[in-house]
């Protein structure tokens, strides 16, 4: 096989030279610097005393020789672009040139780093480097045309101020140290050079397993640094956008919203989504080179052609009036700030599926703000974006790809049915309230639960402040509101619970008007109820006991039960707060099981062919036993789902009669049920009684077994297969269309970050 690249050499003069001719793109010169200057000052004392810096990376681009960048009438694409050492690239270019650099609030900024040759140190310059003799203040100085000129001065300044003055050896010792400083432009840099033939996925590939300087560098830095190759004017219109969005000194329309504040990389996904219905980031490197996604062919001709059609959905992604009417869509969902949103991929993805309803299915904004704002509040509640969310959203794209063009009505139904085929009574009534069972102050489903108190226009309990009010990010609470302990800290410590997770579970805590919380802090429910319920009419005391979730005699019962109970009445009020986003439409929304059918397999969502019989061999097969364990565990280690046992990948269903003979005189539904509750018993590290649900439902006159996973309290592991040599057991987790299985320090880090 052809070596993909070739080790060489290059001169730091030789490097700047060819950077600023254009020859190797530094794009990052017009970009928020993300050094700090005491790692630019770093960088030049480990070049001073010779050390290692690192290898520099370059890769062909493979334009020919003036080639001109797509959308610009003059300038010329570069041959090489830098894949590692941007960064550094970046400070010693800025310190030898003198050009600024913009600072993360997008000021510019020179990187001015000072030499005291006396003890040969080097310093970020301050105001007292600035002023101390000993130090040239700015070592740019010494690679201009009056480097002589500043030398001079310099030890004439320091002859005036040293007691003895400076000796002959004195000078001639300090001007060798500058001059040392001065010659770091012939420092030779070890360059390695990726071949213009390596394809897009090979470079990436390298691209990512680099880091730099301890700055891990990702797909989406890399795809950017591309875009700077080929389309410098795209790129910029991205960070342009990203920028006024941040900015406080941007007046006029801006992007800016309380929700995200947007990267470059986020809103080109939106475009690349509306224009070729991909999610993938290295998708957009084939676009750049003019192959075609399908057939793999490159040409001029597809090139100038895909350019032309990321241009103009990239426009419409940036368009003002789009980004501020798609916003609403959150608002209208109930959220209201960045304080309650987890997923930033659901809002950027949710923006995808919005330009391509407005762009290509022409739906007004009523009708599309109603069908987004549902898929919203389905998406981020339910975490559909969190793992694998680029293999997500090209399944989400795909269910729409063959709709009739123009059609909007087949848009909206085909969006509802995914919402509805998640949002199942068992996923109302099973799954949300355990994982409700938490006290994570950022999880997606208790923003949800704040979700439909806005959207019911609760009021905080014990006040007529409205919790929309509250969750303004204009607005100010009174410092009495927060959301409190309904069985306090120190009552709870007298009954023996001191537990974090415990005490502060999302079920024992409500947004409530407590002035007196110092007095009463101590009391039970029981003693504090009867005062703090009289401050408000029995009307209304009754809406605040419903949509705050309290169960009848809540102040008297166990807190276990308590938090059980409320768990469940939570979730009910956030159903019915989602119930609203359906708006005037009275028809039914329950999915059945042709709903998930059609939705196709997702985070949430399985298919099998058989649980036991091996369709191929015609004979029972073990393994697909395991396969069921496994698929059981990674639900219930996630987010919970459904597994269709009787239906194959591609949504067609085969009934159960293959499965059934299999169990002899048990062959009905309820020994088919035994039969997957034994399964599961027999191979998990926990029971499944509270957590599975199975029962049988009937498409086109073939049985379908529909098994309902809850997510876990606790991980969940599986036992290896039989025959498989090891007894070490299996950790599953459901993420995007599969299931992978998590070992050591991944599994680890998951546990951590899942159950905390």
């Amino acid at each position: 096989m052809p070596a993909l690249y070739k080790d060489t050499g290059y001169t730091l003069s030789h490097l700047v030279l060819d950077i600023g001719a254009g020859r190797i793109a530094l794009p990052d010169i017009q970009r928020p610097f993300v050094w700090s200057s005491a790692k630019c000052r770093d960088l030049f004392d480990s070049m001073y005393r010779g050390y290692p810096i690192g290898t520099i990376m370059l890769w062909e681009t493979g334009v020919e020789t003036g080639t001109r960048k797509i959308g610009d009438s003059e300038d010329r694409a570069p041959q090489y672009l830098i894949v590692d050492g941007q960064q550094r690239l970046t400070s010693l270019y800025a310190v030898l040139t003198g050009q600024k650099v913009l600072t993360k609030t997008f000021e510019k900024k020179q990187i001015r780093i000072g030499f005291r040759p006396s003890d040969e140190t080097f310093e970020v310059t301050d105001a007292a480097i600035e002023k101390d003799p000993e130090f040239i203040p700015d070592i740019t100085a010494l690679w201009t045309d009056g480097r002589k000129r500043t030398v001079r001065q310099f030890l004439k300044r320091l002859d005036e101020v040293r007691d003895d003055g400076l000796s002959e050896s004195d000078e001639d010792l300090l001007e060798d140290r500058l001059d040392r400083v001065h010659d770091l432009k012939e420092f030779r840099f070890q360059v390695i050079e990726l071949a213009a033939k390596a394809d897009e996925e090979e470079v990436a590939e390298i691209f990512v397993r680099i880091n730099s300087e301890g700055v891990k560098l990702n797909q989406a830095d890399f795809i950017l640094t591309l875009m700077s190759v080929h389309w410098e004017k795209g790129r910029r219109e991205l960070e342009a956008f990203s920028r006024a969005a941040v900015d406080a000194a941007v007046t006029g329309p801006s992007p800016r919203n309380p929700y995200i504040e947007p990267s470059p990389d986020q809103m080109l996904r939106a475009g690349v989504a509306l224009a070729f219905r991909r999610a993938r980031l290295q998708h957009v490197y084939s676009l750049l080179r003019g192959k075609d996604l399908e057939s793999g062919v490159v040409s001029t001709e597809g090139r100038t052609t895909q350019f032309a059609a990321l241009a103009a959905s990239q426009e419409r992604a940036l368009d003002l009036t789009h980004w501020h009417e798609f916003l609403k869509c959150l608002h209208t969902a109930g959220y209201r700030s960045k304080r309650m949103i987890t997923s930033e991929n659901t809002i950027l993805f949710s923006y995808a599926l919005w330009l391509i309803g407005r762009i290509d299915f022409g739906l007004d904004l009523k009708s599309l703000r109603a069908a987004i704002s549902r898929w919203f509040f389905m998406a981020h509640t339910t975490g559909r974006y969190t793992s694998s969310p680029e293999s997500q959203l090209e399944s989400d794209l795909g269910r729409i790809a063959d709709l009739p063009a123009g059609d909007g009505r087949a848009f909206i139904t085909e969006l509802d049915r995914i919402v509805t085929a998640n949002f199942t009574n068992d996923y109302w009534e099973i799954t949300l309230p355990n994982r409700l069972d938490t006290s994570s102050p950022r999880s997606p489903v208790l923003f949800a639960y704040l979700a439909a108190l806005n959207l019911l226009d609760a009021d905080v309990l014990f006040s007529d402040v409205k919790v929309p009010h509250l969750l303004d990010p204009t607005s100010v609470a009174p410092r009495s509101i927060e959301r409190h302990h309904l069985f306090p800290k120190k009552f709870l410590a007298t009954q023996g619970i001191s537990g974090t997770k415990q005490v502060n579970a999302i079920a024992n805590m409500a947004f409530l008007d407590w002035a007196e919380n110092s007095v009463i802090s101590g009391t039970g429910p029981a003693e504090y109820w009867s005062t703090m319920s009289t401050k408000v009419s029995a009307d209304r005391l009754k809406r605040q006991v419903h949509l705050h979730a309290l169960p009848v005699g809540w102040e008297q019962l166990d807190y276990q039960e308590f938090l059980s109970r409320r768990r469940s009445l939570i979730a009910r009020v956030v159903r019915e707060g989602f119930t609203t986003l359906w708006g005037n439409d009275t028809k039914s929304h329950e999915a059945t099981i042709g709903d998930l059918i059609a939705a196709g397999e997702s985070q949430t969502t399985e298919f099998k062919s058989t649980a036991r019989w091996n369709l191929h061999t015609n004979q029972p097969d073990p393994k697909l036993e395991h396969v069921i364990v496994k698929t059981v565990c990674g639900f219930l280690n996630a987010e919970g789902g459904m597994l269709l046992i009787g239906v194959d990948d591609a949504g067609e269903v085969l009934g159960l009669d293959s499965d059934l003979k299999t169990l002899g005189s048990k062959g009905n539904f309820d020994g088919f049920e035994l039969f997957i509750r034994q399964l599961l018993d027999a191979n998990l590290s926990v029971t499944t009684a509270a957590t599975v649900r199975i029962k049988f439902d009937q498409v086109g006159g073939l049985p379908v077994c529909v098994v309902s996973v809850a997510a876990s309290g606790k991980p969940v592991f599986a036992k290896p297969p039989k025959g498989s040599g090891t007894s070490a057991e299996e950790f599953w987790v459901r993420t995007g269309n599969s299931t992978r299985q998590f070992h050591g320090d991944d599994m680890l880090e998951y546990r951590e970050q899942h159950w905390g």
